[in-house]
């Protein structure tokens, strides 16, 4: 297991589209995949580790055979500690490692191709304009959006009602707000989109892109990116009440 080692990317930005897909993969196996992952972290078995590829997908496998290896290796036997702290700890903990990981193997790249001063700090910005992935995996990075996000503008967000889950999920869809809203509110369409931009999806972490599909669930009230949670537009017409994929896992164990 070499962690997609094959792939090199040899510029600052090459090197953060990795970074970003790693990244993407793993809040996966720790958010919207997180039943998969618990049970493929059996502490029975030899030291495990999480792998983050540059196809946004996640693995649980053994570390690489080959000293040293091609990449840095990620935190070994995350496996053991599953079933010795509560989970939500055990996950952080994954997390943390996760976030050390993924700038070890960004400058890992950055070294190996020789980025100067300028590249590197050109690359580290782009990757702290992201929030880690113990951010998101411990909501930390949507308590930080709400801090600089005014109360006003979620309501705006959430279009008033929670019944109606349909209208909302299209409020935060729609590529632009409705026009009568716009007006009435004395043009602040453009503000408002801009206070959407600090709105992170609970499963990838990425911000909002007024050109996406989302979805808010009525449960712990985070949003989704549509294509996180496999919820199409179509979809969602038909759904009463939405709850995440987190959400029904915690209901399914309890």
């Amino acid at each position: 297991m070499d962690g997609g080692g094959g792939y090199n990317p040899r510029t600052p930005e090459e090197v953060f589209r990795d970074f970003r897909a790693r990244r993407a993969g793993i809040i996966k196996a720790l958010t919207t995949d997180v039943e998969k992952f618990h049970q493929q972290c059996d502490p029975e078995k030899e030291n495990l580790c999480l792998y983050g590829h540059p196809n946004e997908t996640w693995e649980v496998n053994l570390p690489a055979e080959e000293v040293p290896p091609e990449l840095p290796e990620p935190a070994l036997g995350i496996n053991f500690a599953r079933d010795g702290m509560e989970e939500k700890d055990w996950l952080s903990l994954v997390a943390v490692h996760s976030d050390a990981w993924l700038l070890a193997v960004a400058f890992y790249f950055g070294a190996r191709f020789g980025f100067d001063k300028e590249s590197r700090k050109r690359l580290f910005t782009m990757i702290n304009g992201l929030p880690t992935i113990y951010e998101v995996v411990t909501g930390t990075a949507k308590k930080q959006s709400k801090e600089k996000t005014p109360n006003s503008s979620i309501k705006n967000t959430k279009s008033g009602s929670k019944p109606s889950r349909n209208s909302e999920s299209h409020t935060k869809a729609s590529k632009m707000p409705p026009k009568e809203d716009e007006e009435s509110e004395g043009g602040e369409g453009e503000g408002g989109e801009e206070e959407h931009g600090n709105t992170l999806c609970g499963a990838c972490g990425d911000n909002y892109a007024n050109d996406e599909f989302w979805i808010c669930c009525d449960v712990c009230e985070k949003w989704f990116h549509g294509k996180c949670v496999k919820i199409t537009p179509a979809r969602a017409e038909h759904i009463k009440q939405y709850k995440c994929p987190g959400c029904s896992n915690k209901r399914a164990r309890t």
